[in-house]
Order: structure tokens, then C-alpha cells, then sequence
């Protein structure tokens, strides 16, 4: 009706805030780089002043620590998806995880992994966000030399401990190299390259 005021937006709630001011600052910080990106940049960006920011996260490095768990939790739900008991089978499962990678690396936002940029960009290893980064790393590390375990029960693998070290080296390669080379270069080898892995690791088994 002609005359009628606009409709106010709804207000969110603190949480709903945080949660939009740190989707705003993930999409920043892994597009343009963390050192690169300002508080007052993820404000505006965000639609927020920045004394509301503050409020939310006290410091960039309190925001910074934020992004890399909420990394972090997307990418572990991505991963135990594919490497859940019902999904198959020891080694389906593996080459799952690296199908996953392979993608991922491959896909057309990726400039990285955003582990490894976060390391690169704080090498300190008192730094939240480099503890926060290495203990994801660790995490997947763990994932793998669990399905490897696992695969090593069946096929009784010589060096689980060997293959696991090879695994772990590739994944961190993909994401190297789609970073470097772009997703049409050797990063689109992945999954060919894990299933070499545990082809010949498997290769002399029962």
C-alpha cells in the first residue's frame, strides 16, 4: 500500500550475530588472507559497527581461532560422512576420504587448504589459531591410521604405520598442489595416487 513504512529488518540474536559475522570473516580470511583482512574490513562486510564485533570476539586473534574450528567442524562432518562403518568397506572408505580431497582441492573456490594457509600465515606454534590448525591435521592423520588399521586386519599390511605416513603426505600434497598448479594439474591425481598406496600396501596380503 502506497504510504506504508518499510518493514524493519528482524533482529538477530547475539548468536545468530556471531554466527553471520564469522561466516562473513571465513569467506575474507580464506579469500584475501588473514593478515590482510582487517577487523574493521570484516565490520563493514559483515553489517555490523565495530564495537558489536568486539563484543562478539575481544580480539582478531579470538575471530581468527573461530574461523579455524568452524573450519575445522565442517570439514570433520564432510570426512566422517564418507568414512562412517556403513559406508563400506575398509578400503572403500579410504579411497573415499581421497575422493573427498581430490574434490575438494579440484573444485573451483579452492586456493588451498585452509589449514595450511592458516600455518603458513602464523608459524608460531603458541599462536591459537597454529594450535588449532595442527590439531585438525592431527585429527585426519588419526582418521586414516584408524581405516588403516582397519584395512591392515583383513590384508595383514606390513607397515600400517608406513602407509598411513604415505597417505597422510598425499593428502597434504593435493591440496599443495591444486594451490600451486591449479585443480587441472597434478592435484587431480589424488585419488589414483592413494589407490597406488594401497594397492601395493595390500599387494602381498592374505
Amino acid at each position: 500500500m502506497a504510504g506504508s513504512p518499510p518493514r524493519s529488518r528482524p533482529r538477530r540474536t547475539s548468536a545468530q550475530t556471531r554466527e553471520h559475522v564469522l561466516a562473513v570473516a571465513a569467506e575474507s580470511f580464506y579469500r584475501d588472507g588473514i593478515r590482510a583482512t582487517g577487523i574493521d574490513t570484516v565490520a563493514a562486510r559483515a553489517g555490523v559497527a565495530p564495537p558489536t564485533l568486539y563484543r562478539l570476539f575481544a580480539t582478531k586473534d579470538d575471530l581468527v581461532a573461530a574461523y579455524v574450528a568452524r573450519c575445522s567442524a565442517d570439514y570433520r562432518d564432510r570426512v566422517n560422512a564418507v568414512t562412517s562403518p556403513d559406508a563400506g568397506s575398509a578400503r572403500h572408505r579410504l579411497v573415499a576420504l581421497f575422493v573427498l580431497f581430490t574434490a575438494d582441492a579440484t573444485s573451483e573456490h579452492c586456493r588451498g587448504c585452509p589449514f595450511q594457509l592458516v600455518l603458513a600465515e602464523f608459524p608460531d606454534p603458541g599462536h591459537p589459531a597454529h594450535r588449532e590448525a595442527v590439531a585438525h591435521k592431527a585429527w585426519v592423520r588419526d582418521v586414516i591410521r584408524a581405516l588403516v588399521d582397519e584395512l591392515s586386519a583383513d590384508h595383514d599390511i606390513a607397515d600400517p604405520a608406513g602407509l598411513t605416513a604415505q597417505l597422510t603426505v598425499s593428502a597434504e600434497g593435493i591440496y599443495g598442489a591444486a594451490q600451486t598448479l591449479g585443480g587441472a594439474g597434478p592435484a587431480q591425481h589424488g585419488r589414483a595416487c592413494a589407490e597406488a598406496l594401497i594397492g601395493f600396501a595390500t599387494s602381498g596380503s592374505r
